[in-house]
């Protein structure tokens, strides 16, 4: 998960719009965030401290920040642009958040009381994805919660589902051919996998009861639990 010139956050322009870009082109952000925060609460004390890996941006950390107070965040992300912005959305909350340069490597081994990995999974090729989710786990108490949501590939037309999600994304109104020509050149950068791979994944990586509980478009989201050795 290393920062390099393929990646999106080193464009300037996307960084200096992120905030504003990625609720627009994300179905049901706002409430993502909080079902997100709602499934981390059902097995988290009152003094939770969550792993937060991608944190560049600061959206998650701040929409969980901002409804449990007792609460503390611990998040990586290998972009320092992206954690400058992290930085200055969390102000506000700059006492309960650590936020690392890196990837999940330079996290602290916890154990954590949960953790969240958005809209950053689908960066990842699939040895990528193993050893992030590894690294993850191995810093989670048993039962602990993970939640991960990211684009998928629906079969049997991903390339289909990724259009969609462009077209979702273009506020300015649907232009079907720009939409198809950026889906088709997504699908093609993108390492994704299809849903059932992503659950076989978190089975194979140390976590028990995966469920889906978020689905639009090409993105999905999953609960995964911490399980014992």
């Amino acid at each position: 998960m290393s920062q390099d010139n393929r990646s999106p956050f080193a464009n300037k322009a996307a960084v200096a719009t992120y905030a504003q870009d990625t609720p627009r082109k994300v179905p049901g952000l706002t409430d993502l965030h909080r079902m997100t925060t709602l499934l981390l609460s059902e097995h988290a004390p009152n003094e939770t401290h969550i792993l937060v890996i991608g944190a560049g941006g600061g959206l998650e950390t701040k929409a969980m920040a901002e409804a449990r107070p007792g609460w503390r965040f611990t998040g990586v992300d290998p972009a320092s642009a992206m954690l400058d912005l992290a930085r200055q959305a969390v102000l506000p909350f700059a006492h309960r958040v650590e936020l690392l340069e890196g990837t999940v490597d330079q996290a602290p081994a916890g154990p954590f009381d949960g953790a969240t990995c958005l809209l950053t999974l689908h960066f990842l090729d699939r040895s990528e994805r193993l050893h992030t989710l590894r690294e993850i786990r191995r810093r989670l108490k048993v039962g602990a919660h993970l939640v991960i949501a990211h684009h998928s590939a629906p079969d049997p037309d991903p390339e289909r589902w990724m259009t969609r999600s462009v077209a979702f994304g273009d506020h300015s109104g649907i232009d079907w051919a720009k939409a198809e020509a950026t889906g088709k050149a997504m699908n093609e950068r993108l390492p994704l996998l299809a849903p059932e791979e992503d659950e076989a994944l978190l089975r194979e990586t140390g976590f028990s009861d995966v469920a889906l509980f978020y689905a639009a478009f090409s993105f999905r989201g999953w609960i995964a639990v911490a399980a014992g050795e």
